[in-house]
């Protein structure tokens, strides 16, 4: 038993094949490469996956109502049509950019800074989960904060904000530069833990589909590899997305920090109150990923052609 235990983790860090730090491409794309691809695959990808996204997000604001991701999808088109699958886009398409160029560009900073651009599975978990971070500071938690503030505005019967600028603007107003960055530790965890198994499982999927598919399109290797590598992360850190979701809500200052909502939620829910939105956030993770690392790995390829 302890042999295969020792053989299994040998497999997994050991040397990639993949090259760029596990988001193939050209291993010398560099910093700015990855940044300009990134940024343009993000606000392809928040158009393609965000109703799923919205659906996740009600069902972990909304607990007590107990319904299923179809169930909301169907009331919230019955109350405002298939538009209002989309009410609270404008915030992430409008963060979607930066957060996506700033977590590739980063990756590629990091593999060739800190890393020395060595290719194991263990320096793909590292550097992916210093990217994770650092767009989890730089974009992702007032992008989150405010994401879920206003999707929860829009749903009330009288919304205080009128739109994204306003939203912002008057949150900024009322709860300040702490208001903003409300949730920023279980961010982080969750941006750090999410690209670590991401940027990992990619890797070592698309380095196998490479030598036993060969001939396969590129983009159905990225998308099987990205696929996957979006539902490890789902399966890895859902409890830490719902924390995430309690802790930047309208509601949230009824907890006193992360831990005091992650035993809240054991003692109303139990171990499933972790799992909310879990249907909705798998199918929207599983998209995005894939769309995310195929567009990334084109685009790359095109950026490398022009310069």
């Amino acid at each position: 038993m302890l042999n295969r235990v020792i053989d299994l983790a040998q497999r997994t860090f050991a040397p990639s094949p993949v090259h760029c730090g596990g988001h193939g491409g050209d291993p010398n794309a560099g910093f700015v490469k990855m940044t300009i691809s990134g940024g343009i695959t993000g606000g392809i990808e928040a158009c393609c996956t965000y109703p799923t996204e919205f659906v996740k997000t009600m069902q972990q604001l909304y607990p007590e109502k107990k319904t299923g991701p179809i169930q909301v999808a169907k009331e919230t088109i019955k109350s405002h049509g298939v538009r209002g699958l989309y009410r609270g886009l404008s915030c992430l398409l409008f963060f979607a950019v930066p957060k996506t160029g700033v977590r590739f560009g980063s990756k590629s900073f990091y593999d060739e800074n800190i890393f020395g651009n060595k290719k194991t599975g263990l320096i793909n978990f590292f550097s992916g989960a210093l990217a994770g971070a650092t767009e989890a500071v730089f974009v992702v938690t007032p992008q989150e904060t405010l994401k879920v503030k206003l999707i929860h505005d829009r749903v009330n019967p009288n919304p205080k904000y009128s739109g994204l600028f306003n939203g912002v603007t008057t949150i900024y107003a009322n709860e300040g530069f702490n208001g903003v960055y409300r949730g920023m530790i279980p961010t982080v965890l969750r941006q750090s833990s999410n690209q670590a198994i991401r940027f990992l499982v990619y890797g070592k999927v698309k380095g196998m589909l490479d030598e036993t598919m060969p001939n396969a399109p590129l983009t159905v290797r990225t998308a099987l590899a990205g696929a996957l590598a979006g539902a490890a992360s789902v399966i890895g850190n859902n409890p830490i997305d719902v924390v995430k979701t309690q802790m930047q809500g309208l509601n949230a200052k009824k907890y006193k920090n992360a831990m005091d909502c992650f035993v809240q939620i054991w003692k109303h829910d139990g171990i499933r109150g972790y799992y909310k939105g879990v249907e909705a956030r798998m199918a929207r993770v599983v998209l995005d990923v894939a769309i995310t690392f195929t567009l990334v790995e084109h685009i790359t390829i095109l950026l490398n052609k022009l310069f």
